[in-house]
């Protein structure tokens, strides 16, 4: 049982209710932002990781939405009910659909110097798939097949080394306190 004062104290005093009751919840110089995603693109924003220009921050935008995609993809495998269904829905997630939505992925990539996904500079879309495919942790249960998933995706897995060499990253990865999320 994860035991929550905090929350349930902020909760109760209407202190969560622009979010809807949950959290994240994000204070700005008074202002409230609720949701993840609307947090993520703001704080993308704010520190220049939304591209160079409106067109390009459409593309972080739709890469974003790829790695929703994905995860609303693989969540529909993982909720099987049946034991023998789910294991071999696993297995052809891993061997099959995720390296195709990876070479999906890599060809809606827009044009750029590289390594990064969108423009000269790593951008949001580039720590959202780093997070879906090669973070420590990531987003799926099998971190091999993750991995093993974009190795035939050139772009992609450029863009998610160059992401994984970041020094910023590294410090941040190699200080962050393990969570259950």
């Amino acid at each position: 049982t994860i035991k929550r004062p905090e929350f349930d104290a902020m909760k109760a005093a209407g202190q969560l209710d622009s979010s809807l009751g949950k959290v994240p919840l994000l204070e700005v110089d008074g202002a409230k932002i609720g949701q993840s995603k609307a947090i993520e693109r703001f704080l993308a924003k704010e520190l220049g990781m939304m591209g160079s220009n409106s067109v390009e921050a459409a593309q972080v935008d739709q890469l974003g939405e790829t790695v929703r995609d994905i995860k609303d993809a693989y969540q529909k495998v993982r909720g099987l009910q049946d034991e023998e269904a789910k294991k071999a829905g696993m297995d052809k997630w891993f061997a099959e659909d995720l390296p195709n939505w990876c070479a999906l992925a890599e060809k809606s990539l827009p044009p750029g110097p590289g390594p990064f996904l969108v423009g000269g500079k790593v951008s949001l879309a580039d720590i959202l798939f780093y997070t879906l495919l090669l973070a420590p942790g990531c987003f799926f249960d099998n971190a091999e097949g993750a991995k093993a998933a974009f190795q035939n995706c050139p772009k992609l897995k450029a863009a998610l080394e160059a992401t994984d060499a970041l020094p910023q990253l590294k410090e941040y990865i190699s200080k962050r306190k393990e969570t259950p999320f």
